[in-house]
């Protein structure tokens, strides 16, 4: 991809999302429009374990993201989960502009829709607009192959929002096209 070239998403974003945004929730200025500032990806590995599964986990995110990961350590010593100061215990990376819309792109039309089973995410907000999830195969991916994951580990990624609620920041995610959970289901089973 050349460095002129708007990603697909973003164009979506520009053209779609943006002006029904603005239509929904009744903006006057674009500047109030939410927007994605960014997203963070992590992958957490044990601490017990030897240095070649912190090393594939490196790779994995590299290869998923296109960008270099940094190192994660502990901060303090946990005695229970046999912690100490200065081990490793994953990798994590932060992705803006252009790669951040490919990513957004290729998890929302290649990987949820090749998770088994899939009946859409949940739609718990932090409060602030900002949406996380978890994800336990990282072979949803078609830069990780299948055969090439040696120790099953998962992704944790949020995406960080402008919104100021939570219902701006799901409006925003459904307008880009997260499939959420319906709702409606959930209620009449519980009244059932």
């Amino acid at each position: 991809m050349s460095s002129q070239e708007t990603p697909a998403l973003k164009k979506h974003y520009d053209e779609v999302v943006a002006p029904g945004l603005k239509k929904n929730l009744g903006y006057k200025n674009d500047l109030q429009i939410p927007r994605i500032e960014k997203v963070t990806l992590n992958i957490g590995v044990s601490a017990a374990a030897d240095k070649s599964v912190l090393e594939d986990a490196v790779k994995r995110l590299a290869a998923i993201t296109g960008q270099q990961p940094t190192r994660t350590y502990a901060r303090k010593s946990i005695a229970n989960f046999k912690l100490r100061e200065g081990m490793p215990i994953g990798c994590k990376v932060t992705l803006r502009g252009s790669r951040m819309w490919d990513f957004l792109y290729r998890l929302l039309a290649v990987g949820l829709p090749s998770i088994r089973d899939f009946r859409g995410v949940h739609s718990r907000f932090d409060g602030n607009g900002n949406y996380s999830l978890g994800i336990t195969d990282l072979t949803i991916f078609p830069e990780v192959p299948a055969d090439a994951v040696k120790s099953q580990s998962g992704l944790e990624f949020t995406i960080v929002t402008t919104a100021k609620t939570d219902a701006e920041g799901k409006e925003l995610l459904s307008l880009l096209g997260m499939p959420f959970r319906k709702q409606e289901k959930k209620e009449e089973e519980t009244a059932a």
